[in-house]
């Protein structure tokens, strides 16, 4: 299935995507509040909605508006140096492939919408993208085991993770330049995970302005799904709706010779294969911000 969170009429739902059309589950009698509640139900949820989603209600998807479908995650991580390719691009600026997983908190407060605008920041010029496999977690867990691992996941999206490469570099942690609002669009939906064979072959690509920028595919992980999995859960629980971003190829605009960051105007796609894309049109930060 591809389980979608949208606004439709001044209204957050969810429901199933099927072509061009959306079947609104959050009409259904016992519908939970959202994709989140959903999860949370277990594998019963999932059955309740293959189960009932006939009897919902159709709307055109052009009359929807896409929201992330885990529009309020409890955790957002990402993991950094996770591809070869990126790691030997890295390397001119003196970066070395780490020991081990490398993980930063995304502040959950940058989450965006698979097709909305995304901010240049004010305070910095060096706006980045980052295109990744995205993994929403389905079960609440806790030392798990490398055998066990996948059956955790949920589904999965297609993730890019934004970045503010000086913010990123002031601290070890990363986590102030990879959480500035609107930073972390995700979408279009999420796709069950019985509906992708295997997650660790899939081709993923990055375009600016229509110009291929990144290439690559999950086969070319060093951590997969499920060594992540361990590796997190040894140190905390994850909980239903969490979503890990798996890490990203080469390509990215402020390691090219000369550095090409994002201004107002481009427009950066990602598209994984089986997933499906998301597009997001980049503004300069609104001078207005929340309070």
């Amino acid at each position: 299935m591809k389980i979608a969170s949208f606004h439709h009429r001044g209204a957050l739902r969810f429901g199933v995507v099927r072509n061009d059309d959306v079947l609104d589950a959050s009409a259904l009698p016992g519908a939970p509040a959202g994709v989140r509640e959903l999860l949370a139900r277990g594998d019963e949820g999932l059955t309740w909605l293959r189960a009932a989603i006939e009897a919902a209600p159709r709307l055109p998807l052009a009359d929807v508006k896409l929201a992330a479908p885990v529009p309020e995650p409890r955790k957002f991580l990402g993991l950094g140096g996770n591809y070869a390719s990126h790691l030997e691009e890295a390397a001119k600026l003196g970066l070395v492939r780490p020991p081990g997983q490398v993980w930063f908190n995304k502040q959950v407060s940058c989450v965006a919408g698979p097709f909305d605008d995304v901010h240049r920041p004010r305070v910095s010029a060096q706006f980045d993208y980052e295109g990744e496999l995205g993994v929403v977690i389905g079960r609440r867990c806790r030392h798990v085991r490398a055998e066990e691992a996948m059956a955790m996941v949920a589904g999965y999206v297609v993730i890019n993770d934004m970045s503010v490469r000086d913010w990123q570099l002031r601290a070890p942690t990363h986590t102030l330049g990879k959480s500035f609002d609107t930073h972390g669009p995700f979408g279009p939906w999420l796709v069950t995970r019985d509906e992708i064979p295997d997650p660790h072959a899939l081709r993923l690509r990055t375009w600016v302005n229509g110009e291929l920028r990144q290439d690559g595919n999950t086969a070319q992980m060093i951590h997969r799904i499920e060594a992540m999995l361990v590796e997190l859960t040894t140190a905390f629980t994850l909980e239903p709706g969490d979503v890990l971003s798996t890490g990203s190829p080469a390509g990215v605009g402020g390691l090219m010779d000369p550095p090409r960051y994002l201004v107002a105007g481009d427009v950066v796609r990602v598209e994984i294969e089986g997933i499906g894309h998301i597009e997001n049109r980049v503004v300069e930060e609104p001078l207005e911000t929340a309070r």
